[in-house]
């Protein structure tokens, strides 16, 4: 059942990463309601609004806390399509349809885990945009509803050019929309029976999944947050901690690859041990087996393409623990069903966390997620001689990969395979010696090879190890006080490096 979009609301906290929406819903001319901030966001990027108060003919009252709780809005939203009695109220009243409504709501656990005083904390609790969710989820038949950021591409991945959804899709939005409904409320329960104390622990025990044990079996262990809303689970037992720490690192990884050709990528303790893009998905994954067979035994393997029925025969010989995909055939998924511990994870979005939480002190640190890489258009030649385009393509690669290992860190490409990484050392000499020595025990050719850094190059030792490994390109933010020295090896040797600017330690 096929539904148009004609007009949406979009009432959203956090603006980043609204523009591909909003350039898709002006082009096809979809009338946008919204209010306040966002409004003004929205016309920043081009696009014309119509104010909510137009639309309700009240303005926004008590500090901008009521805005969208009016009938108009609700009665456009909640109006179920092709049933008369709604079609009367909705001629009679004046209502206009509202097909799609977008909310990101108030961050009430990031503003509690800050340290935020009470008065702050409550006024973070979101009431219009929880209200809006439920309603749109509740006729999810007919309307689309997209409750968080994590969702914004699957937006623009489900509307293609007919700007229609299907029922399946929407059915699926509705299902996350009260995933998200129902841990906010539970953790806003939570935090005012504890009387506003308990912290964010507290917060994330009130709607958890409780695990079979945490990292190791004498420690407890659960997890908070949506999985059904992310993946189908077609086969194997209940995912564990360490599965969901590999899952979560695999997705993360490949969330990088998405619009590239087929990709594979096998991790093993939150790295990758192998990944490489080919035109076919079992080339990928045979390069990326071989970037490390030993250690991809009992790894995570995930791919950017349906699962085929020729990779799964090649895979279906691995011992792995989980296999994500975007989709299985069912040829495949027959056969790799085969093995009953064996997870299989059908991929339904790439999740997209407007925070990163993680405990030390006693309390808790919380950041934005480092949602940069950089590509061509970003490299800064620091050399005489400038990298060709396969090495420039090798630099990317290599340089999305870095910033997904563990710093300190060093990745070694060549023709869109990772060829070795080190990983997790306390000096980046010791990573890059860890990443050639790995790579030439795997049989790999360094010559030609190139390097990508997580972090700059404090003395120009490791561009001299690589040169003398046969690496010819490099890329690293840059910044160090010696990078002229780096430079000038380079310089002297024919290799070529470029800058970014941008450092990703992966702590």
């Amino acid at each position: 059942m096929e539904r148009p979009i004609r007009r949406a609301l979009v009432s959203v906290f956090h603006k980043e990463g609204l523009a591909p929406i909003v350039d898709r819903l002006h082009a096809h001319g979809v009338e946008i309601l919204s209010t306040g901030g966002t409004q003004r966001a929205i016309e920043a990027l081009g696009a014309p609004v119509t104010p909510v108060e137009s639309v309700t003919h009240t303005a926004e009252m008590l500090g901008g806390r009521v805005k969208t709780l009016h009938p108009m809005v609700f009665g456009g939203i909640l109006a179920r399509r092709d049933f008369e009695p709604d079609d009367v109220d909705v001629a009679d009243h004046g209502i206009g349809p509202i097909d799609l409504v977008i909310v990101d709501l108030y961050p009430f656990e990031e503003t509690l885990a800050s340290g935020a005083e009470e008065d702050e904390i409550i006024e973070k609790i979101d009431i219009g945009g929880i209200a809006l969710i439920r309603a749109a989820a509740k006729n999810f038949r007919d309307v689309v509803c997209i409750p968080s950021r994590g969702q914004y591409a699957d937006l623009v991945n489900a509307l293609g050019d007919s700007m229609t959804t299907d029922l399946d899709f929407r059915r699926r939005m509705a299902g996350a929309a009260f995933g998200v409904s129902s841990a906010y409320d539970a953790a806003i329960g939570k935090w005012v029976r504890e009387g506003g104390d308990g912290g964010v622990l507290a917060v994330l025990e009130a709607a958890s999944t409780p695990l079979r044990y945490g990292e190791n079996p004498h420690q407890t262990g659960a997890f908070h947050g949506d999985l059904e809303g992310l993946f189908t689970q077609h086969n194997g037992k209940a995912l564990s901690y360490n599965n969901l720490l590999d899952v979560d690192a695999a997705v993360q990884l490949m969330s990088e690859f998405v619009e590239d050709a087929p990709t594979v990528a096998i991790l093993k303790h939150n790295n990758a041990c192998g990944l490489a893009t080919r035109p076919a998905l079992a080339a990928a994954y045979a390069d990326a087996l071989a970037g490390d067979p030993i250690s991809a035994f009992g790894g995570i393997v995930i791919s950017n393409r349906p699962m085929d029925l020729e990779t799964a025969e090649a895979l279906h010989n691995l011992f792995c623990e989980v296999v994500i995909a975007p989709a299985f055939a069912p040829e495949a998924l027959a056969l790799l069903s085969g093995k009953k511990n064996r997870i299989l994870l059908e991929q339904h979005r790439w999740p997209a966390p407007d925070r990163i939480v993680r405990s030390a002190l006693g309390g808790y640190l919380v950041q934005q997620p480092d949602a940069q890489v950089e590509g061509a258009a970003d490299f800064a030649c620091a050399t005489e001689v400038s990298p060709t385009s396969e090495q420039i393509d090798d630099l990317e690669f290599a340089l999305k990969l870095a910033k997904h290992t563990r710093s300190n860190t060093i990745v070694l490409a060549k023709g869109g395979q990772l060829l070795a990484s080190g990983t997790g050392q306390t000096s980046r000499v010791d990573a890059l010696n860890q990443a050639i020595d790995k790579a030439v025990r795997m049989g790999f050719d360094l010559r030609g090879a190139v390097m990508a850094s997580d972090a700059f190059f404090p003395f120009p030792d490791c561009v001299e190890i690589a040169h003398n490994a046969g690496i010819s390109a490099v890329v690293q933010p840059g910044g160090s006080i010696k990078d002229a020295e780096s430079v000038a090896f380079c310089d002297a040797h024919g290799m070529a490096m470029v800058m970014t600017g941008v450092r990703h330690f992966r702590h």
